[in-house]
């Protein structure tokens, strides 16, 4: 794929991961897939996976370092979420990584995934205000139980980071917004500072693997399961529209952010699905 088609797809996503908080990776990882898959390689998943998860990282550190800047960083909440969230990635990234998990399996999955997804997403609180279960936690005991169902969200979003190459915000986002009562702004906060950790767990692992020595041949500027000439341009320009859609997202209604991501899952679900096709 040219360069320039690379780079404006990275600035694209990049948008996209600050805006609604999720990392790109529900771009990444189906743009790599048809990529990989054109281009020859025999295992394209794991390595659309562990490509869409470097620049996930990338994309979630911009994102966060808008965030600090604009006074909207939950450190502990996104630490607790990530820690978890990397226990997520390595279970998994034993599924990934297993013969079982054919192009039948992973298509329909991710497909289905995004259409989870948009229902959860377009399903928001009336109340756009911050429920006192999370801003006013007055006993130990409460704060015990919202940092479980928060270790939960992390370790929901790691294992499906590493099953859909996605940072994990497609599911914590409407898991800490729908069931734990987190307004919209805050949970895509906390979820952006989660994926830093989520998805440099996950790449770090698919780049220890070792892939089919014919796929290492045909992609010689790789590591592991990360090539290298394509996530370079991507993960650059994706870093400078993380900060673009952090922005953006500050000035856009929960309404607007609700109903753009679930159109914007529906897009890439249908896309997944017309592969089998």
């Amino acid at each position: 794929m040219d360069i320039g088609i690379l780079a404006l797809f990275g600035l694209l996503a990049g948008i996209a991961a600050g805006f609604f908080g999720i990392g790109g990776g529900i771009l990444f990882t189906p743009a790599f897939f048809i990529l990989f898959q054109e281009a020859g390689v025999q295992d394209p998943i794991p390595w659309a996976i562990g490509s869409s998860l470097f620049c996930t990282f990338t994309a979630s550190l911009s994102s966060t370092w808008q965030q600090y800047r604009s006074s909207n960083l939950y450190l502990r909440e996104g630490a607790l979420v990530g820690v978890f969230g990397m226990g997520g990635v390595w279970m998994g990234k034993q599924i990934t990584l297993s013969p079982l998990y054919s192009e039948d399996i992973f298509i329909p999955f991710f497909a289905i995934l995004m259409a989870i997804v948009a229902v959860l997403f377009y399903m928001k609180p009336e109340s756009e205000s911050t429920p006192s279960v999370i801003e006013g936690v007055q006993s130990a005991k409460r704060l015990s139980s919202k940092d479980a169902k928060m270790g939960l969200t992390g370790s929901l979003g790691g294992f499906l980071a590493a099953l859909a190459g996605i940072g994990g915000g497609v599911a914590m986002v409407p898991l800490m917004n729908l069931a734990q009562g987190v307004h919209l702004t805050r949970a895509v906060s906390i979820s952006s500072s989660a994926i830093v950790l989520i998805s440099f767990s996950g790449a770090l692992q698919f780049a220890l693997a070792t892939p089919l020595p014919q796929d290492q041949e045909l992609l010689q500027w790789s590591l592991g399961y990360i090539d290298g000439a394509t996530i370079l341009p991507v993960s650059v320009l994706t870093w400078i529209g993380g900060g673009i859609g952090v922005r953006l997202g500050k000035q856009a209604s929960v309404r607007v952010t609700s109903l753009g991501f679930a159109l914007l899952t529906v897009i890439v679900a249908v896309t997944m699905i017309s592969r089998l096709l």
